[in-house]
């Protein structure tokens, strides 16, 4: 299993995480994604690091808590070997407080975390979701505390766009505080959004991605494609939704040339798209949701091979969404400024980011 180092921290994680989105199941919501218990969790848990795998990442609201408690216990004796990721923003209560990016919230949300995984420190706390009624510097503080406090080991958000990630950067910089190592984005064959903001501005600002969803909610699984009933087992059968917008055309144009691609490596569908993404210059870890050791074992065998640029140019040729402005402008006329091989950018060759760039290289 690859390591790479999580955004400019000397953090090492695995190319590949399990997610935990699929443990628990206590509600109608999440158990459309998944109903594992401490056994067949602790299967997948135990399977995951014997792969190498040591980032496992879940959070507080995923099935009200139990997705935590239920990774707490699978992981066991062995916790020294993972490195475990949580979240929080969502509510998690039906007070006013109970929710959000406040220091109240904040505060008393790790406490129940580190309560729920029975663990006495977290290694990585996200930022679930923004909080526009917060200012951003409470919220950093809070979590600079907890850092400091021995509660909490290293930042990340999650779902953040560009600006804000880089005005966190700004502030932490500012006051000294602790900064977000890492962002926890959507990314994959079917969603490229990132490409455009938040690549650029997280290698600047040394934050490096961790991708949720690398399969679009099961959309690149290779279950589905021209012609093909929806499956009975899938997400989109059980009336989960879909995490990217729907345009089948499209998605279908996409699916042909990985399957193409799968069937010349003699490998899964989903194996092509996951270690398409391994290979993008900001991603730091991919995380896997699966519901079966199956579906986890082929996952797994995403990192065991490497895609020629011959494959990539191909599948980046049928993903390449639109370019917005004032990117399609910009590449129109300033081609006589891009950064090359030999070139440095002026502001970024010392920073945090370029210097991960380097690192992961």
């Amino acid at each position: 299993m690859r390591m790479n180092y999580l955004g400019a921290s000397g953090l090492q994680v695995s190319s590949l995480a399990l997610g935990t989105m699929t443990f628990g199941g206590t509600d109608d919501y999440f158990g459309k994604l998944g109903t594992l218990q401490v056994d067949e969790a602790t299967r997948l848990v135990r399977l995951a690091l014997d792969a190498g795998v040591n980032l496992f990442d879940t959070a507080d609201f995923y099935s009200s808590g139990a997705s935590e408690e239920i990774l707490g216990k699978a992981l066991g004796a062995r916790r020294d070997e993972a490195i475990v990721s949580t979240k929080l923003r969502y509510p998690m209560g039906d007070g006013p407080n109970d929710g959000g990016l406040s220091r109240h919230h904040v505060m008393r949300a790790c406490e129940a975390s580190l309560k729920r995984l029975d663990v006495e420190h977290i290694d990585l706390l996200h930022l679930h979701q923004i909080d526009l009624s917060t200012p951003l510097e409470e919220t950093i503080r809070a979590l600079d505390d907890l850092v400091r406090s021995g509660k909490v080991r290293y930042l990340g958000v999650s779902n953040f766009p560009a600006w804000m990630v880089t005005k966190a950067s700004s502030i932490s910089d500012a006051r000294g505080w602790e900064r977000f190592v890492c962002n926890q984005v959507h990314y994959s064959l079917l969603c490229r959004d990132i490409e455009f903001e938040l690549v650029p501005s997280a290698l600047d600002a040394g934050v490096g991605h961790v991708v949720w969803s690398p399969l679009s909610g099961g959309l690149l699984s290779g279950k589905f494609g021209r012609g093909k009933a929806v499956p009975e087992d899938s997400r989109r059968s059980r009336g989960f939704g879909d995490t990217v917008p729907v345009d089948d055309d499209r998605n279908f144009a996409v699916l042909d040339v990985a399957s193409a691609i799968a069937e010349e490596r003699g490998c899964s569908v989903a194996q092509v798209a996951i270690n398409w993404l391994i290979a993008r210059p900001s991603v730091s870890s991919v995380v896997l949701g699966a519901r079966t050791e199956k579906q986890l074992i082929d996952n797994l065998g995403a990192a065991q091979w490497e895609m020629t640029a011959s494959e990539a140019a191909r599948l980046d040729e049928v993903t390449s969404p639109p370019v917005p402005y004032p990117y399609w402008h910009n590449r129109i006329h300033s081609a006589d400024r891009q950064v090359g091989e030999n070139r440095r950018v002026v502001r970024g060759a010392d920073s945090p980011g370029r210097a991960a760039q380097r690192r992961s290289s």
